[in-house]
């Protein structure tokens, strides 16, 4: 294991210590290289255990621990019961944090204070009453460490030497399953094939002190219990997301402090973290902006100067320029500069020198915009088809999956995704009766595999704008829908995108003509098929269920296994408008393609538009009035350029100028992309909206140092980001004055690696540095696909921002998703439209 002499000499010379840790403004404990969140995040109770919530430790610039809380499992997963924080009181004056926790399902309080002391944090668990007779044996204090921050490491346990598994390897136990506290709703993540069973990690070792790499100054933390003991597990033994897994039991029949830690994570003196240069790793334009911004612990100060080198054929460096860096200010945690080297405009290799860091290379040209888009239509989407088997080289992706599609969901019920169905199916279909002609077309969502509706409708409507917009027809994928037959880097005489859009087409078509509207999406029943990775045809058995057989047993044409997927059909108003929309755009593209799924198309989206027209409003959605009429503005417009009928456009102009009333920025694109359809009338009125807008894109560049739109939701906002700049080449294109071009590229520069944490490209497999681990099918292999756009930077609050390079399971930061995807070729597209129109000025 090498460690750079910087650091042994830290080692050898000086204590691994730091200053005492202090409540901050922002309350959570700080000193120099330490912060100590104390729920600063909680857990939300949607998708439960994100792994970003609890007590978390940012250790030298890195999170490397979260999850503690009073938990009921040794290593909880996803869709474990989580606590609920009922009250969280700050004390600065003797910097402690205590937050109260309540499992409402066993009436069950605790309380939690964290402290400083010494170098360190005392964590006390506290009860007023003593632990439910149900959860003794169960409940336990957890805290949870990354495991690729401790890989290739050892720890200490009560002196006794071990190293930190690369590959998960302890022992389980297999335990009866009425031992086992209940999961979300009643499901489970574990197929016991009806055993009644379940699996219990064993510990890897139990102690009162432990030791996380001792040798490491970077990440050693101590634990020591005054109390019970510590017991460390791998969690990885039970799912592949897991963590590692600091835990002690709370006693039975005790009350007052029934756990109580010391921990100290070790501190470099003086600790700086290493700046931060963002810049784009796929290059540059010679007539762009070029502006590096450099990200700066708040400790560090910027420097005076950076220089721009030329790479010569020989290899050689050779100064281009020197220029001034410039201090931006503060944003979030960090402090930012920007260095400009917009001079620098010759085609070439390049590379720029900040302090002793030298960033990677990168190319200055016409060109650089040309290709990055490719490997997205190439590869990530083809991979995502569904009910194809899909083949690349010596490699198959997966099997022709799902031929048992679907089965109606049951009513009443919440399921563990998100989706759910009340006292009706809305259907002809009964319960968990198979619904015919759905095993055709359509995308897996994201890296797990259900069909996502909502997102395959506006995915569609971005291949149709690539498709009318950039003639995308390349061609490097042989798709054979007869056979269900995939192949990469295989051309078949037909044009990619519009073998995608038909691909997609064919889905909700299939939706419309056997369910009768557009369903809410297609997913599994059970949580241990949801969390399934791999090769996605062997989730089911991909025979369509059988009543009357027994489970496992089948008669060869069905079975009596009851894994296919589920059918949720609530519906949305919203939604079906959305299909609308998509259909009457891809009946467009398809025209000269597939004529005959074209016109059904056209002809299902004219009668689903007569129909809700007429219907009223579910109560349920009277409440939601941006949600229904925006998607019955877009699908307004779609029919009317399909068309040319003027009900449509008239019902469009009704609907546009309120909805952009009421959300401009979320609103905008769809009435700057209608204004080659419209009369100059139009024109001349959404000027005054475009002007208002540009206000909004002056306040960004005051907001942060990369003058975009930066989300701070839960999903990290790179889709927010592609969208914000489609809508700015839409506008660049009809007022040129108003929005400028360098609003349209910003985007892609973001993406590319001028962002915050790090500056890896968020599009895996392009650019120097990419992403080489993203939340895919593959991601238990720390492997990605290439072009999936993650959703980038997550803001955990209050102030850090985040994007695992080394761990892909942080769906939030790193899951890749169809519409961004779709998006992210049009936004790529649409720059390299600018630069063509430039040569042509």
């Amino acid at each position: 294991m090498q460690r750079t002499l910087a650091i042994l000499l830290i080692l050898l010379s000086s204590p691994v210590f730091g200053q005492q840790l202090q409540v901050n403004d922002l309350d959570y404990l700080e000193t120099r290289g330490l912060n100590v969140l104390v729920f600063s995040n909680q857990y939300n109770g949607f998708f439960f255990d994100e792994k970003t919530s609890g007590i978390e430790v940012i250790h030298h610039g890195v999170r490397t621990a979260t999850g503690g809380a009073v938990r009921l499992q040794p290593t909880p997963e996803q869709w474990d019961k989580i606590p609920v924080m009922t009250d969280r009181r700050v004390d600065r004056k003797n910097n402690s944090i205590e937050v109260k926790l309540r499992y409402e399902d066993f009436n069950f309080d605790s309380r939690v204070t964290v402290a400083a002391k010494d170098k360190g944090i005392v964590i006390r668990v506290s009860l007023d009453e003593p632990l439910p007779e149900k959860l003794v044996g169960n409940a336990g204090f957890n805290l949870e460490f990354l495991p690729s921050a401790y890989f290739e490491r050892a720890f200490l346990a009560d002196g006794r030497p071990g190293i930190f598994p690369l590959y998960p390897s302890g022992n389980t136990t297999v335990r009866p399953l009425s031992e086992k506290i209940p999961q979300f709703n009643g499901y489970s993540t574990f197929d016991d094939r009806g055993r009644n069973e379940f699996l219990v990690p064993e510990p890897l070792v139990q102690c009162k002190t432990l030791v996380l790499a001792p040798e490491d100054p970077e990440r050693c933390v101590r634990i020591e219990s005054s109390s019970e003991s510590l017991v460390l597990y791998d969690g990885r033994v039970l799912a592949q997301n897991g963590w590692f897994v600091v835990r002690s039991m709370i006693p039975a029949r005790k009350t007052g402090t029934v756990v109580e830690w010391y921990v100290e994570p070790g501190t470099i003196p003086n600790w700086i973290r290493k700046p931060v240069v963002g810049f784009s790793q796929v290059g540059y334009h010679p007539s762009q902006d070029k502006i590096a911004v450099i990200e700066l612990d708040k400790n560090d100060a910027p420097l005076k100067t950076a220089t721009v080198y030329q790479v010569t054929p020989q290899g050689k460096f050779v100064e281009k320029i020197t220029g001034d860096v410039k201090p931006w200010g503060d944003f979030l945690r960090y402090r930012y500069a920007t260095f400009d080297f917009t001079s620098v405009k010759d085609s070439g290799l390049y590379l720029i020198q900040y302090g002793d860091q030298q960033t990677e290379a990168f190319p200055i040209g016409t060109r650089v915009f040309a290709d990055v888009w490719k490997p997205t239509l190439d590869v990530w989407f083809p991979v995502q088809m569904d009910h194809m088997l899909v083949s690349e080289a010596y490699r198959v992706w997966h099997g022709a999956p799902f031929l048992d599609d679907a089965v109606q969901a049951p009513v009443n019920i919440r399921h563990f995704d998100g989706y759910w169905m009340d006292s009706t199916t809305h259907t002809k279909y009964k319960p968990l009766e198979h619904i015919p002609g759905l095993d055709v077309g359509g995308w897996f969502d994201a890296g797990d595999f259900d069909i996502e509706t909502a997102h395959h409708c506006t995915t569609i409507e971005s291949f149709v704008d690539s498709w009318e917009r950039f003639n995308l027809t390349r061609d490097e994928t042989f798709v054979d829908q007869k056979t269900r037959f995939v192949e990469i880097h295989r051309p078949d005489g037909k044009p990619d995108l519009l073998e995608q859009i038909e691909h997609g087409t064919l889905q909700l078509v299939a939706q419309f003509k056997n369910v009768g509207f557009a369903v809410r999406g297609i997913n599994f029943p059970s949580l241990h098929q949801y969390h399934h990775l791999g090769d996605a045809s062997t989730i089911t058995d991909n025979l369509p269920y059988n009543p009357r057989l027994k489970p496992y047993e089948t008669d060869g044409l069905t079975s009596g296994t009851p894994d296919d997927r589920w059918v949720f059909t609530p519906k949305f108003p919203g939604l079906n408008y959305s299909a609308i929309a998509a259909m009457a755009a891809a009946s467009r593209a398809l025209k000269d393609y597939n004529k005959l799924l074209s016109a059904e198309a056209l002809s299902l989206a004219e009668s689903a538009w007569e129909k809700e027209r007429k219907e009223p409003v579910p109560a349920q959605f009277s409440r939601m009035p941006w949600f229904f009429s925006n998607a019955e503005c877009i699908a307004a417009l779609q029919l009317f350029v399909t068309t040319k009928e003027e009900q449509y456009r008239k019902r469009f102009d009704e609907l546009i100028w309120s909805q952009l009333d009421s959300g401009l920025v979320w609103n905008i694109a769809t009435a700057a992309k209608a204004v080659q359809y419209m009369p100059q009338e139009y024109r001349s009125t959404l000027q005054r909206y475009v002007v208002r807008y540009r206000r909004e894109i002056d306040k960004l560049s005051q907001q942060n140092p990369y003058g975009v739109l930066i989300g701070t939701r839960g999903w990290a906002g790179d889709s927010e980001l592609i969208n914000w700049s489609i809508a700015n080449y839409w506008l660049h294109t009809s007022y040129p004055d108003i929005v400028k071009r360098e609003d349209v590229w910003k985007a892609l520069n973001y993406l590319f690696g001028c962002h915050p944490y790090s500056n890896i490209s968020f599009v895996a497999g392009v650019g120097t540095h990419s992403k080489k681990r993203t939340y895919g099918s593959n991601r238990a292999d720390f492997s990605f696909i290439a072009g999936g756009v993650v959703p980038g930077v997550l803001l955990l609050k209050p102030d850090f921002p985040e994007n695992k390079e080394d761990w892909p399971f942080l769906w939030g930061e790193n899951e890749c998703v169809i519409d961004i995807c779709a998006d992210y070729i049009f936004l790529a597209n649409a720059v390299e439209d600018l630069v063509k129109n430039e040569k042509q000025k």
